[in-house]
């Protein structure tokens, strides 16, 4: 999912897949601690939630212009919480009275006007569209005025308004672009294309001409007659003055645009327009007849190149000449055999190539401008989506590039946008309420979608929608990327998904670590292909190798929640070499296993580091490993891993000695440094269902979090305890490991004999009672599962326990904690007395009093309505309990008297209210208690759980973009009743949940969060509603977060918006 960095902004991806994959990840890792991880959502809202902008706050904007790309961008603004209003002089029919949009009669070639207009409507930013306003001056006379605007300086500009200026600063600052010469002169210029040594046949007018000023000739004589027409017969009026005769450049033309605030840039996606009037590129020249974004023809490196050699240098070259370029750079660019050359530069956003990329925006556009204008833009930088792409058809007037009519009545905008198309107009007027052309490219429909061909597909249709007389529009945007994307090429082991020079960076990084655990035996060097240990190098005389391999279990969940990764290697050794200790022998080498679905080098570094610690630690050599690149087999962000510990002992020092241990024997226990590395699928369950989550503060002094106490690493006990296990004196060592004391004890024991151990001789650490308060766990279940503060155990004769003990004690902390006893038929090989006692008795301190989560003020006041069980109501209240939580829930109300989630509610202390609708005669009536209920409570926002009743339009009105409600099935598909019925009819192999908000059409609510859930071969109706409701626990509470920080809204017409 790849996603993620930082962003001020959000916006709904695109897609199911996405869309879950995106919020779920960057919900469910904020259980890490939001304001310490950098990728997560909840980080931003925590670090903005005190700040975030409220109405009366909210900036005026002025827009200047009249076209498609002057309302995307009010468009664009209007989204930004920062905006309260944008005006657009003189605007067009679709930015007329449109929500917080409004038009503007200020002419915008008085400077000194609109610099009054500004101070008289308190605007606090100036966007100037168009070319014209922006080559006057307009952004010299405005900031003059005091007034904040957006775009370049009239000697900026200069890029766009003088064509003869461009090419001089392109050759003096060495950026590529095509063989050229500018003339006053006709004859002149003529006489050069006759006699150029290259195709001079390119004839551009140096000024402004409306993006229409550039003849590509196929003939001299063409050129030539070009030539006449701009200068001597005038078609360009002034723009042709002077003109530029330049190479005719063969290959690929593309559009690439940056932001610039005069020294840092920052690109947008590559777009690429369409000049010619009908499809396939025939006709004559336009402004543009549609654009697609991204260009996939175009490769990183390549944009990459651009950025630098052609986006930066110029940047640069304007800063040395005095001339900050501050706004927005078009760069027009021929991709040449000979690499990329600049063809134009445009001042501003180009039209319709902005249609097309602020769709694809992720982040507040009116937040990038104002960080370009205070010259912060590397502070700010603009994040895109990468997983859509957006396509934009222009429709014309009959009779354009020429003359056409005007007043022609347009029909059916209201469809497109029924079909989620974004409809910018252009020549667009009201006349007597009615939307009717006025100039030649009359409108752009825009389509975002997952790919190209979808987007075209979409935006196509869209456009078959809108009606005018006449209208004129190509059906053909894309194809050249569409035909690119269709082409049969070769694949590539990185197309599949597995990066090999990704591999082999981690193989360089990782080879000092490994160095660096050398011993007498092996230099550990990586790269071969397989390891080479000396045993006899080591001082073995007659060794037996020892074996032992294991993996860490779902702690790595929680370090992978947490960001941590730099402990959980020594996790993974030491649940190895504390195996092999149990008999008696020396670790030598390890090797380890590293699996993922997308190699992250630098979270693969940070736990072979940890290994290589380790190994360090445990006196054993890291000699090799592997790591696995497995496309598909784990999802995004997570790894597992394996390792495999092998080890010597000399003949005759084995462990155990089963045949010296009698009864009478003592146990002495060797203290755990917490839960070490089992039992972590049962710690997640029991974190999962209490009050806390992993970024839980804990401690007395609230130092740590509850994932770094559960993430302390496993103790490594070969240096310490090797020394002890060859003194003769210990019969037998057990790890404590998975089946904790009670399954683990007795594999070291003869059959004939058990043990008995007293909880009270140890200290428990604190993290187990929490455990077992939390889990509700019986004194078997904690035994069973868990080490109980005791990582190994050694059985010793009972007049050396003491001298082994001060031994051991000497490096670790370690008690007499039980003897041997002999085994009566039918009792336990091992009893642990006064274990509840102990646990009880160490509940009393930090972990018991300072982790618990407390209800903050200040958080949204939520009602949950049931009519049942309320299964998502546990879940509801279980998320809504973490101290992290945005939400609190303050009543729950059920049209049913005695059902199970009343008593839910009460356990939880949540006050309850029955309003039964069979008491009221209409759903009006009933409405109107639940309502009053509602407002007794001061309730904000309200979740349906399982609410068997329609609500009435008036309350759903009432309560637009406050009610959420859950729906088991990916929306729109499969609504209403029996949704997992008409899945397993249809076929379909995905299904899942949608949490959306409630709308009075059933089902029909702008979607919030989606979770997917496979349909398996054999689901039944019972069994796929098992497994969707077990995505619905997840899914509910998640939006419910996202709803109640702000990050998602209802606006106008029930459209979603995302901060």
């Amino acid at each position: 999912m790849g996603y993620f960095r930082e962003n001020k902004s959000w916006v709904q991806p695109m897609g199911v897949w996405g869309h879950t994959a995106w919020l779920w990840s960057c919900v469910h890792k904020c259980s890490q601690g939001a304001e310490s991880n950098p990728r997560c959502v909840h980080r931003d809202l925590v670090v903005r939630k005190s700040s975030l902008v409220c109405w009366a706050m909210a900036e005026q904007v002025l827009v200047i212009g009249s076209g498609g790309r002057e309302h995307a961008l009010a468009w664009k603004l209007a989204q930004s919480p920062h905006v309260k209003h944008v005006f657009v002089a003189p605007g067009n029919a679709g930015t007329a009275d449109n929500g917080k949009i409004s038009n503007s009669a200020v002419p915008v070639s008085d400077h000194a006007a609109v610099a009054q207009f500004c101070r008289d409507q308190d605007i606090r930013l100036v966007v100037v569209g168009p070319e014209v306003p922006l080559a006057a001056g307009i952004v010299d006379d405005l900031t003059a005025a005091g007034i904040k605007c957006f775009g370049p300086t009239a000697k900026a500009a200069q890029l766009e308004s003088s064509k003869s200026f461009t090419k001089a600063f392109l050759d003096r600052h060495e950026i590529p672009t095509a063989r050229w010469k500018s003339f006053t002169d006709a004859k002149a210029a003529c006489a050069f294309i006759n006699s150029a040594t290259f195709p001079a046949l390119v004839v551009k007018a140096s000024g402004l001409a409306a993006g229409k000023g550039v003849i590509v000739a196929s003939t001299k004589e063409e050129a030539c007659k070009a030539v006449t027409e701009i200068m001597q017969d005038k078609s360009f009026g002034t723009a042709g003055e002077t003109v530029v005769v330049e190479e005719l450049l063969e290959g690929e033309e593309i559009s690439y645009l940056c932001f610039s605030d005069g020294v840092t840039i920052a690109p947008m996606p590559p777009a690429q327009d369409h000049k010619r009037l009908m499809d396939g590129d025939e006709g004559p020249n336009t402004g543009g007849m549609g654009a697609y974004s991204p260009a996939p023809q175009i490769s990183k490196d390549l944009l990459q190149k651009i950025r630098e050699t052609v986006l930066q240098k110029t940047v640069d070259g304007m800063r040395k000449e005095g001339v900050p370029y501050v706004g927005v750079l078009y760069a027009g660019l021929m991709l040449t055999k000979d690499g990329p050359k600049v063809l134009e530069f445009n001042c501003r956003f180009g039209d319709p190539e902005c249609q097309v990329i602020l769709p694809l925006l992720r982040s507040d556009l009116y937040e990038v401008m104002q960080a370009v204008i205070s010259r912060k833009l590397a502070t700010s930088m603009p994040v895109w989506k990468d997983d859509s792409a957006a396509v934009t058809v222009v429709m014309a007037s009959q009779g354009y590039p020429g003359t056409y009519p005007k007043g022609l009545e347009i029909t059916g905008l209201a469809k497109a946008k029924q079909l989620g198309l974004e409809v910018f107009h252009a020549g667009t007027a009201l006349k007597d309420g009615r939307v009717v052309t006025s100039g030649g490219r009359v409108l752009t429909v825009t389509a975002t979608r997952e790919d190209l061909p979808a987007a075209l597909r979409e935006a196509n249709l869209g456009v078959a929608t809108i009606h005018f007389q006449g209208a004129t529009y190509r059906k053909d945007i894309g194809y050249r990327a569409i035909a690119f994307l269709r082409q049969s090429r070769g694949l590539t082991y990185k197309n599949s998904g597995v990066d090999i020079e990704a591999g082999n960076t981690l193989v360089q990084k990782i080879k000092p670590f490994a160095a660096a655990t050398s011993r007498s035996g092996c230099n550990a060097e990586l790269g071969g292909f397989a390891g080479l240990f000396d045993l006899k190098a080591a001082g073995y005389t007659d060794p037996i190798l020892v074996s032992g391999t294991d993996g860490v279990g779902t702690k790595l969940k929680i370090a992978q929640e947490c960001q941590k990764h730099d402990t959980i290697g020594q996790d993974l050794v030491a649940m190895c070499v504390n195996d092999i200790l149990a008999q008696g022998a020396e670790p030598l080498f390890f090797l380890d296993y590293f699996a993922c679905g997308k190699l992250d080098v630098e979270v693969a570094q940070g736990v072979i580091a940890g290994i290589a610690d380790a190994c360090k630690k445990a006196g054993c050599a890291l000699l090799g490993g592997e790591t696995a690149e497995m496309p598909g087999m784990y999802p995004p962000g997570e790894y597992d891993l394996a390792g495999f510990a092998v080890g010597a002992v000399e003949r005759g020092q084995m462990l155990p000695q089963l045949d010296r241990i009698t009864e009478g024997d003592l146990v002495i226990g060797v203290a755990s440094s917490g839960v070490h590395s089992n039992g972590f699928s049962l710690v997640r369950k029991i974190v999962e269902k209490s009050s806390l989550d992993f970024s839980s503060r804990v401690g007395v002094s609230g130092d740590q979090t509850l994932g770094e106490l559960l993430l302390t690493p496993t103790k490594l006990y070969s240096k310490t305890l090797l020394p002890v296990l060859r003194s003769g004196h210990v019969k037998a060592y057990a790890h404590i490991t998975g089946g904790g004391l009670l399954e683990n004890i007795p594999r070291v024991l003869p059959q004939s004999l058990g043990v008995v151990l007293d909880a009270l001789t140890w200290k428990i650490p604190e993290i187990f009672s929490w455990l077992h308060k939390e889990g509700n766990l019986s004194e078997e279940e904690m035994a069973r599962t868990f080490n109980c503060g005791v990582g190994a155990v050694l059985v010793v004769q009972k007049d050396m326990a003491q001298q082994v003990l001060r031994d051991i004690q000497a490096h670790e902390t370690a008690w007499l904690i039980g003897k041997v006893v002999s085994l009566q038929k039918g009792s336990d090989n091992v009893k642990v007395l006064n274990l509840h006692r102990a646990l009880q008795a160490n509940r009393s301190l930090c972990v018991h009093s300072h982790i618990q989560g407390k209800i903050q003020p200040g958080k949204v006041k939520v009602a949950v309505l049931i009519s049942g069980t309320g299964t998502n109501l546990e879940a509801l209240i279980n998320s809504t309990k973490k101290d992290t939580s945005y939400a609190q829930i303050v009543l729950v109300i059920s049209n049913k008297a005695g059902v199970e989630g009343l008593r839910k509610a009460e356990r939880a202390g949540i006050p309850t209210r029955v309003v039964e609708h069979t008491r009221y005669q209409s759903r009006s009536e009933f409405d109107s208690a639940v309502d009053k209920v509602l407002e007794e409570f001061s309730v904000e926002l309200i979740c349906l759980a399982g609410f068997m009743r329609i609500l009435s339009g008036p309350f759903v009105k009432k309560w637009e973009g406050k009610i959420l409600n859950i729906h088991p099935s990916l929306l729109p598909s499969f609504k209403g009743a029996h949704a997992h019925r008409l899945v397993l009819q249809a076929g379909v192999r995905v299904t899942g949940c949608t949490v959306h908000f409630v709308a009075e059409e059933v089902d029909a609510g702008a979607i919030i969060f989606q979770e997917a859930v496979p349909v398996k071969l054999g689901d039944t109706e019972a069994t796929l509603a098992e497994r969707v409701k077990e995505a619905e626990h997840r899914a509910f509470p998640a939006a419910l977060q996202l709803v109640a920080s702000g990050a998602v809204r209802v606006g106008e017409a029930g459209k979603i918006y995302w901060k």
